[in-house]
């Protein structure tokens, strides 16, 4: 029975004992020849869905994949696990290519990587038509939608294969595409009568933070210091100048930071991206350039010291923290300047004036997340049509945040914004709002304005927090064309004139740290880590497994996940049968690490038994 041969793979290949979500149901409906569409959160299994049925069907599995270092990652744990995987690109010399065709020929492959480019070089797609085909896989499908915040033109190519290859099952794949997105894939792909399994878009355990910008650097080294010292993480910035004076900036405060972005040279940004995937300790300071090719599961944080596009490109980036299932965080801080250079973004573009519409919706949407006093989590599923009740671990959840009738204060703004002409910035007109007498007030008149000194109830820091609420609100624009001038939005008159009340939130004087009652590092390992000797022996298991990767010059996470050694702390195995109830541990990495984890579970044992 299929069902059957597929539960022995995911047993004995990928050593876990039940299935995930709809997995089962996908693979269940790929091996009887279906296409579909798999819509799962990052780390939620998807891989598997197109990985077990490749290996139970004749023939090798096609996974198109958008970037090399995805292709290399995937392939390096597949072959951990005695897989027939390899991987066709740019890297390989021809005489490996070759190699690898003539094994795909002779069917001795399960699953082989390819590029959307190397999919459509001349006589590619001849060369498949003689090679028997498990199924295709698309990964990251949304980037077939113009509507995906990661178009590739390159995919729509992809909408070729069905009609050429009509008995191949076809998956596509991704973690991140709202509603429109969504409805675009499968047309574009030409997969009209595909299945849709979608299991939401929940990630759990992600901890979700935002704070106002208030010195951030400084943020950022507090916040890595307190909650994850010693742990990988991810730090994006909007420009390549700062991430160059970030990651400087972070190893002269002793954190072990490095730069990445498309400015760098190829050699330095592959040694950069080694040195993060091999380690446990790196902080990569990245433009959004780096993270879409990394299959890392233990980066134990992600955050943006400058505001994405998007509610999608802010999930997946955030996505790639605790791809493992592990406790991790997402932490952004961002002010009215990030909303500024957004909207130019957004104006300067080639896009046509429908999509710059569209893009204009979504930043709003990820202002309202930005601003919410809700459970951040419950808003950031509902814009993907998703829902869950208050999480509890998220800032707003952890810390509730104050809110306050704010429309005397949204009143005195607007009102300030209108009578000094609807041009001027935000600072100029925090300045008159607060009564300050400079050069540049008194050179446009406006201390002689009735708004002059109506506002001294408010510092300068909480009234840009309420002129940034305004703009996310719609209440205020912000001119993104000249220097960020302020004008009235629509609705603002109701506000005015009394018909609508503001409510709006207090910022802290400082970010608050939220009321876990443990850092965030040991979050990661509360389940197992309740003892001093729980901690010692995880330390000592991930000492051993580092040992073991660099003797191979692989990442650690392909020997074994973090969870898998948390699992190993509960479970104190000392047979080779117990070691095999390890989850994660298949028949391969049985017979190829046992004796190695087992020994160091031994030795400390007796060391914590004496």
């Amino acid at each position: 029975m299929p069902e059957v041969q597929a539960r022995e793979v995911l047993r004995r290949v990928f050593g876990f004992d039940t299935w995930r979500g709809r997995q089962q149901e996908v693979i269940e409906h790929v091996m009887a020849g279906g296409d579909c569409l798999v819509l799962m959160p990052t780390g939620g299994g998807k891989s598997l869905c197109y990985q077990i049925p490749a290996i139970c069907r004749p023939g090798v599995g096609v996974v198109i994949s958008p970037l090399i270092a995805l292709m290399t990652d995937q392939v390096l744990a597949l072959r951990q696990a005695s897989v027939r995987a390899a991987a066709l690109n740019s890297t390989l010399s021809a005489p490996e290519a070759a190699r690898i065709r003539r094994r795909m020929l002779r069917g001795e492959l399960d699953l082989v990587y390819v590029s959307p480019e190397r999919l459509f070089q001349e006589g590619f797609l001849d060369f498949l038509g003689r090679c028997p085909l498990a199924l295709f896989a698309i990964d990251e499908a949304h980037c077939v939608s113009q509507w995906g915040h990661d178009f590739r033109p390159e995919y729509l190519q992809l909408r070729r294969l069905k009609p050429r290859f009509e008995a191949v099952p076809i998956l596509a794949l991704t973690a991140t595409a709202d509603a429109p997105t969504r409805a675009d894939i499968l047309p574009c792909l030409g997969l009209d009568t595909a299945r849709v399994f979608a299991t939401g878009f929940d990630r759990p355990n992600i901890r979700y933070q935002v704070a106002a910008k208030d010195r951030p650097r400084d943020q950022l080294v507090a916040f890595i210091e307190a909650e994850h010292q010693g742990q990988a993480g991810i730090v994006y910035c909007l420009t390549r100048a700062k991430v160059d004076l970030t990651a400087r900036w972070l190893a002269e405060q002793g954190l072990p930071a490095l730069p990445y972005h498309a400015g760098l040279d190829k050699d330095t940004r592959r040694r950069h991206q080694d040195h993060f995937v091999l380690g446990d300790t790196v902080v990569m300071v990245a433009t959004v350039a780096f993270g879409l090719g990394i299959d890392k599961p233990d980066v134990r944080f992600v955050a943006h010291l400058d505001l994405p596009s998007s509610l999608e490109s802010y999930y997946q980036e955030t996505g790639r923290a605790g791809r493992d299932g592990l406790a991790a965080d997402a932490w952004m801080v961002y002010g009215l300047s990030d909303v500024i250079q957004q909207q130019r973004f957004i104006d300067a573009s080639d896009a046509d004036e429908h999509h710059r519409h569209v893009a204009r919706q979504k930043l709003e949407a990820l202002l309202g997340y930005g601003e919410t006093s809700r459970c951040r989590r419950q808003v950031l599923l509902e814009y993907f049509g998703d829902e869950c009740r208050p999480c509890g671990n998220c800032d707003t959840c952890l810390d509730p945040p104050h809110t306050f009738d704010g429309t005397v204060a949204a009143q005195k703004a607007l009102s300030c914004v209108f009578r000094t002409g609807q041009k001027f910035g935000a600072r100029h007109v925090i300045s008159v709002l607060l009564g300050r007498d400079s050069d540049r007030i008194r050179r446009w008149g406006h201390h002689r304005l009735s708004t002059h000194g109506v506002g001294r109830e408010f510092t300068a820091r909480q009234w840009y927090a309420v002129f940034r609420q305004l703009v996310a609100l719609g209440l205020l624009v912000v001119d993104s064309v000249g220097h960020g001038g302020l004008s009235l939005g629509p609705g603002s008159r109701d506000v005015l004139s009394h018909r609508r009340k503001v409510r709006l939130r207090l910022d802290p004087v400082q970010p608050r740290p939220p009321k876990s009652g443990k850092r965030a590092s040991r979050r990661a390992a509360a389940e197992a880590l309740d003892r001093p000797e729980d901690e010692a022996l995880f330390e000592a298991l991930r000492a051993r497994r580092r040992e073991l990767a660099d003797e191979q010059g692989v990442p650690a996470f392909v020997i074994f996940h973090d969870s898998s050694l948390m699992d190993m702390v509960r479970r104190r195995p000392r047979t080779q049968d117990e070691f095999a109830a390890v989850s994660g541990v298949g028949q391969v990495k049985l017979e190829r690490y046992a004796d190695d984890f087992l020994a160091v579970i031994v030795r400390h044992c007796a060391e914590t038994s004496r």
